[in-house]
Parts: C-alpha cells; structure tokens; sequence
C-alpha cells in the first residue's frame, strides 16, 4: 500500500503542478454554478408550477442538476486522464516506473486513485451549492447524497476507461479523443432503437444515464452499484492488460 501512495501523491502532485487541474476545476465549477443556479431559478419561479401542484426541491430540481453534472463530464474527465500513461509513454519515464518496486497493479491503481482524488475535489467544491439549499430551504439529504453516490460512480467508471486509451497511445489528444468517445455512446447508447428482443435490451442496459437515473432520484439500488462497480473494474483489467503488453513490447 505504501508504494501505492507514494504514486498517488506523485499523481496529484502533477496534476496540480500544470494547468491540468486549475483548468478542469475552473470549468467544472463555472459549469455546475451555471446549471445548478438556472435550474434554481427555474425551480423558485412562480409560473413554472401549474395551479395546485406540489413541487420538491430533489425531485424538480437537484435530479436534473445531477444528470447534467453527468453530460459535461463527458468533456472535461478525459483531460484529466488523457495524459496519465501517454505522457509517461512519450516521455520515457514509463520505463521507471517499470523498474521500480511496483507491479503492474499497483501502477495503474495509483494513477486511478490519484485521478479519482482530483475528481472527488472537483465533486466536494460543489457542496457550497447545496449548502446554500440547506441554509434557505428544507430539501433532504439522503437522496442528495444518493445522487453524489452515483455521480461518484459514473465519473470513476469514466476514469478507468480512460485511463486504459492513455495506456495505449503516446499521443494525448488521440487518447482524449477515444476516452470521450467511449463516454459518449455509453451515454447515448439508451437512445438505441427498441426492436425488441435481448440483443436490444443488453445494448441499452450500458446506458450509463439509464443506471445514474435511480441515484439521481435518491433510490441506490444495488443492481445499479454493481454495474458501475462492473464498468470500474472491467476499465481497470484493460487497463492492466494493456501496461502488461508494453511491458512484454519493450
């Protein structure tokens, strides 16, 4: 575990020693603030409610703050991971890292771990926004923190996929390109034609907006938990498999 940290710290360490990180939270933040300070207003309107209707601030409003957290983080994840193996590929300085004291397990863990850190940053400079729910308004907390759960989880499954494209390319760009493909049609993949049949519906179970939609009601089910737990570790497995080619390569 201890060499796992040390690559963690040395993984944050870099984030935060180029513009990566400051980037990515400036727009991550400016984004949320945007939406979730929109939706707000839309919310505390007046003439968005029909005559008689009973309105909730997690349901009308915090639901749809989570799914659209969820769409841009389709563009801003992939810089995070695009550069973690590609620059150390391009670089050269992979090959410290296979002579040092770290299998390969433990190399691609401690570039998720740090990744996921710097995500979770990104996600806790949000909770200045629900602070000020809980300081004018009464919403509840449990299906907030649900949907945090499953935001958490959708953002690590992206981490893990796109860590595997930047353990295949030297080149960043082409790696950042790939990891947001592969996000982009496992979130439009519900969109997929219903012809019925299993074919059908195994294609649209990958949808990871159709799985996010139950946390960002405030309902973790388990079926959900397990299958961004699938979508981490199958990221992760590719992940290892394609350090240990280079490794068998070089």
């Amino acid at each position: 575990m201890a060499n796992i940290w040390a690559l963690v710290r040395r993984e944050v360490q870099s984030y935060f020693a180029s513009p990566v990180a400051y980037v990515v939270l400036a727009a991550f933040l400016w984004l949320f603030g945007f939406y979730f300070y929109a939706y707000l207003e839309t919310f505390i309107d007046p003439r968005s409610v029909a005559p008689g209707e009973v309105v909730n601030v997690n349901q009308d409003m915090l639901r749809w703050v989570f799914h659209t957290t969820a769409f841009f983080l389709l563009f801003l994840l992939p810089m995070v991971t695009m550069r973690s193996f590609s620059e150390e590929l391009r670089s050269g300085t992979i090959e410290l890292l296979f002579t040092s004291p770290l299998t390969d397990t433990q190399i691609v863990m401690g570039k998720f771990l740090g990744a996921l850190i710097l995500y979770a940053t990104m996600l806790a400079t949000t909770l200045f926004h629900m602070g000020v729910l809980f300081y004018f308004g009464d919403p509840e907390w449990k299906p907030i923190a649900a949907g945090y759960l499953g935001v958490f989880l959708l953002g690590a499954g992206y981490i893990a996929f796109g860590l595997m494209f930047s353990a295949l390319t030297k080149n960043q760009i082409i790696a950042g390109l790939l990891s947001f493909g592969s996000f982009i049609l496992l979130y439009l993949v519900e969109l997929a034609q219903d012809r019925g049949g299993w074919f059908t519906s195994a294609i649209q179970y990958m949808s990871v907006d159709r799985h996010l939609e139950e946390f960002a009601k405030g309902v973790v089910d388990t079926r959900d938990v397990v299958f961004f737990l699938s979508i981490i570790l199958l990221g992760l497995l590719l992940t290892k498999q394609s350090i240990e080619s280079y490794r068998w390569r070089g």
